[in-house]
């Protein structure tokens, strides 16, 4: 007979993120326990499952309760020589043979949605803690629908209709340096302000690391309106900061929530597992 799994969802932040518990991820997700998590996604945007021992085939069978995990986006090397998975990519500073063995290794790194650079971007990332740093390396989430709701009346009107520029290129953590790098090739377009399919809510959808200009506002007047609204997403009041532990499994909603990375000791190791889920073409 099946055990029945019990979800507790407890709210991390008043803005954003919740911690889910009651779940075993070794175990088949039913459609019940696969409703709640998608329940907990849509209303808190983030959500971390603490205490999950899983192999990267329970984190893809997770991160498809959500939507289709991308399998063709980048495929590396298992660190623990496990079997080798489409799609997956591993967020670490670790070297071996003096090779970095994921991507983004060190230090902070400003705040951006995954796949804002794309046409369509990723609906949601999930990231599993292997290693962990004694200090440092937490990640910050930031509630893009309450940093809209937050703006005055006339300055959601300012918005409507106009849209951002979006690039990227890998290994780049700062806005400076995505900015100034001579080889920027990716970039896409789209509105400053989204409404969520599931929600029905309306964000912001900008970031201090990867929108580089207003379409028609880029000038002094495009720089400074972009430049406050930035500010106004990363104040306290709409960020969650997640200290990680050991097997840590986290969602977020890359339609409605931005993250950026604290600095960390660069003798310490961090690795993560990161897959992504994608909006349909």
């Amino acid at each position: 007979m099946a055990v029945t799994q019990t979800i507790k969802v407890e709210p991390t932040h008043p803005a954003v993120g919740a911690r889910v518990t009651g779940v075993d991820l070794r175990r088949p997700i039913d459609s019940d326990v696969a409703d709640e998590l998608r329940a907990a996604f849509t209303r808190h945007a983030v959500i971390c499952l603490p205490g999950q021992t899983i192999e990267a085939g329970h984190q893809v069978e997770f991160a498809a309760v959500f939507g289709p995990v991308d399998a063709d986006d980048r495929q590396m090397d298992d660190p623990n020589q496990t079997q080798s998975r489409p799609g997956v990519m591993y967020v670490s500073n670790i070297r071996e043979d003096g090779k970095l063995i994921g991507v983004l290794p060190d230090g902070e790194m400003h705040f951006h949605s995954d796949g804002m650079h794309r046409d369509n971007p990723y609906r949601a990332t999930t990231l599993y803690a292997i290693k962990i740093p004694s200090h440092g390396g937490n990640t910050l989430f930031s509630s893009q629908a309450a940093a809209y709701e937050a703006l005055p009346a006339d300055m959601q009107q300012r918005l409507d209709g106009l849209k951002g520029k979006h690039v990227f290129n890998y290994n780049k953590t700062t806005r400076a340096d995505m900015r100034t790098d001579p080889n920027e090739t990716a970039f896409a377009i789209h509105p400053l302000v989204r409404t969520h399919p599931d929600s029905g809510r309306k964000s912001l959808y900008l970031s201090r690391l990867m929108t580089h200009s207003i379409v028609g506002l880029e000038n002094a007047e495009g720089e400074e309106l972009l430049l406050e609204l930035i500010e106004h997403c990363e104040k306290p009041e709409f960020v969650y900061s997640h200290k990680w532990t050991p097997n840590d499994l986290v969602i977020w909603d890359n339609r409605c929530v931005n993250h950026a990375r604290t600095d960390f000791s660069a003798d310490e190791p961090r690795l993560l597992r990161r897959y992504t889920v994608s909006e349909p073409a």
